[in-house]
């Protein structure tokens, strides 16, 4: 299967935005506004990579390219906004009419190059984004008083959580990460709440289980303070946080990256070190000793 190099976060080139782009450009443009499932993606990237012919293929023809269904195209159709694949064709055809081919620049990318140029420009923005260091700030300062500190993030933000956690484990005294979903999460917060935990470090990023938003809401009943990472504005866990930290979520490839939200998670992590400098410097160091000690590493 190809891959598809498709950006879905809401950006517009600015060749695209002024409508100068080529007809492939014009597609993309269209398509990036809205959060597609992986089959989506795929025939979104199968419209893209046949721009020149698109406004003349049938859905069945285009279901036959992105090796999907048909009644997959016409729910893509309507995903878009659009009342079916004949009214998308439509806007095609508009998009598509004038000059065709891609610039030089686009030719000599393949679609592995198109998504790290995208994580690039994701990462550019985060860097932008946290010139407001009083939002970080006020994130850590949350974080670091909590006895224990719980980190959630479950299905595919649960590795967020857990390399989040691994490394406030070295600066933070009672670090719990909860990765797991089910009737047992709601115990754990609650004996998280007993022990006198305050705050609790979410991570909710696409596709947003909803056992995710009930664990918030759950844990807003149990008097925790919540602090967010996410990828967009208005995301579902915006009503139950106290803070919420934003970077974008790579969609060029098949699965999403997190790349940005990772480098996220690491910023608010020197943050949460910087409002408490003792305890941290003196939690590694102990730690450095103790590795030093049972020669935990080979340098």
């Amino acid at each position: 299967m190809r891959k598809p190099r498709l950006r879905t976060s809401g950006r517009v080139s600015g060749a695209a935005a002024n409508g100068s782009a080529a007809p492939s450009a014009r597609l993309l443009a269209l398509f990036q506004e809205h959060r597609l499932t992986p089959t989506q993606r795929r025939i979104a990237q199968s419209l893209v990579e046949h721009a020149a012919d698109a406004a003349f293929l049938s859905s069945g023809e285009v279901a036959e390219l992105a090796n999907v269904s048909q009644p997959s195209v016409t729910r893509f159709a309507v995903a878009l906004g659009f009342d079916g694949y004949p009214d998308l064709r439509r806007t095609i055809r508009t998009l598509t009419r004038g000059e065709t081919g891609e610039t030089v620049g686009e030719a000599r990318r393949n679609e592995l190059q198109q998504a790290v140029a995208a994580e690039i420009v994701n990462l550019q923005q985060l860097g932008e984004t946290l010139a407001d260091l009083p939002l970080v700030e006020k994130a850590a300062l949350l974080l670091a008083p909590s006895r224990p500190l719980i980190v959630i993030g479950l299905r595919a933000s649960a590795p967020l959580a857990n390399y989040f956690g691994y490394f406030a484990a070295k600066v933070h005294p009672d670090t719990r990460v909860l990765s797991h979903g089910g009737t047992a999460l709601g115990d754990r917060l609650e004996q998280a709440r007993a022990a006198g935990g305050e705050t609790v470090l979410a991570f909710v990023l696409p596709r947003y289980p909803e056992e995710m938003l009930d664990a918030l809401r759950y844990a807003r009943r149990l008097g925790f303070s919540i602090v967010t990472i996410t990828d967009r504005a208005l995301a579902p866990a915006e009503p139950y946080s106290d803070v919420v930290l934003r970077a974008a979520v790579g969609s060029q490839l098949v699965f999403d990256s997190y790349a940005a939200p990772m480098v996220l998670a690491m910023a608010l992590l020197q943050a949460t070190c910087d409002a408490m400098p003792a305890q941290a410097q003196d939690r590694l160091e102990a730690f450095e000793r103790s590795a030093a000690g049972r020669h935990l590493f080979v340098q």
